[in-house]
């Protein structure tokens, strides 16, 4: 099990891109840690606290030095990790060097290029803003911390560059670990994560998947892979295998989010749109609910996706069948998809064949 907080909504940045811009009515509200404490106690194999926000630094160290005391303990093997625009590092990292320090805690931040980012003076976080954060937790902390790249319409014609980014802040050496997870003294490389936009918050429509996908198997035939996380799940999904957000299907088995209200939901992106609550003090009690399994809704996008070989990847993510859904907008994926489907298969070594393109608009 691992577990998402949003301890807050506040935010430091004010990107146009934001997809978690309504998890309260009331900005000042935050976690508190009681509920906290009490799904860990719950869950006692919860692998990680991944820290999304608003921003996680947007609260003050002690909030993380409380949970960390409490794992100590207890003696629990939880990590700690927190996704950071680390703004708030670069200005004061004597404020934040002891815990990013600490064993239990991970950093990975968040840049691409194309505007969007913008910080809190609405000046845009430029490619050299980020160089002197990841320089400081270099110097700080002895690693560069791996990057996610939100990819809208807007800045997709700079997706590879992101990619090549990271590569280049390796000097060319592969990425060991995972996002998120890795022991410190292990890390090496610096990875990139080319996430598409979710239909949340800010964000009024959904990068369409088909086109992200185009640029994941524009990556791996450049040999960019071992720098990018998600064009190696793509690698993993037509075997079968075992994958991660956003394609793990079963994803409400495995992971919970709480949010500054106290909400609690099975996916951090339903969590953003508060749909798909789970009864908090129910499931502490001893029962467990998988409510995105069980709408039957969010099963597939279309019919025809049980025969085809995109299943895994074009129904990994309940909440992206619901955006392409509600935005109308699954016929359009399916049809790019169809057509980039044999070079996803041809990367894979697959032998399987892509199935022709059925339009079934008037049935879903």
């Amino acid at each position: 099990m691992d577990l998402i907080i949003k301890p807050t909504e506040l935010c430091n940045f004010k990107c146009t891109f934001c997809s978690s811009t309504q998890l309260t009515n009331e900005k000042k509200n935050w976690l508190k840690h009681d509920q906290i404490f009490e799904f860990l106690t719950r869950f006692p194999e919860t692998k990680t606290i991944i820290v999304n926000g608003g921003d996680p630094l947007m609260m003050a160290p002690d909030y993380y030095w409380k949970i960390i005391k409490w794992l100590d303990e207890r003696d629990y093997s939880t990590s700690l990790a927190l996704t950071t625009n680390l703004w708030p590092f670069y200005k004061k990292p004597s404020l934040w060097v002891d815990l990013f320090n600490n064993d239990r805690v991970g950093v990975t931040t968040s840049f691409q290029y194309g505007g969007g980012r913008l910080k809190g003076d609405y000046t845009e976080f430029t490619e050299e803003d980020f160089w002197k954060c990841s320089n400081a937790m270099l110097e700080y902390c002895n690693y560069r911390p791996d990057f996610i790249s939100v990819i809208t319409r807007e800045n997709e014609h700079n997706a590879i560059k992101n990619v090549e980014l990271a590569k280049y802040m390796s000097e060319d050496v592969q990425p060991q670990g995972t996002l998120h997870n890795f022991w410190r003294q292990e890390k090496t490389g610096v990875e990139c994560k080319l996430n598409y936009a979710m239909m949340s918050g800010e964000q009024e429509e959904p990068f369409l998947l088909s086109d992200i996908y185009s640029y994941y198997v524009e990556i791996y035939n450049k040999g960019l892979a071992p720098w990018e996380f998600n064009t190696r799940q793509m690698m993993l999904a037509i075997g079968d295998r075992a994958t991660t957000c956003p394609l793990s299907r079963k994803c409400d088995e495995g992971i919970r989010c709480l949010q500054p209200d106290g909400d609690y939901y099975s996916c951090g992106a339903f969590g953003d749109d508060k749909d798909k609550a789970i009864d908090f003090k129910e499931e502490m009690s001893g029962k467990f609910f998988t409510p995105l399994q069980d709408d039957i809704k969010l099963s597939t996008m279309k019919k025809g996706c049980y025969t085809c070989p995109m299943f895994n990847i074009c129904n990994g993510c309940r909440k992206t069948i619901k955006d392409y859904k509600e935005a109308g907008v699954v016929e359009k994926h399916c049809e790019k998809m169809k057509t980039i489907g044999k070079y996803i298969l041809r990367a894979n070594k697959s032998d399987l064949q892509m199935t022709p393109y059925v339009n079934e608009e008037a049935t879903w």
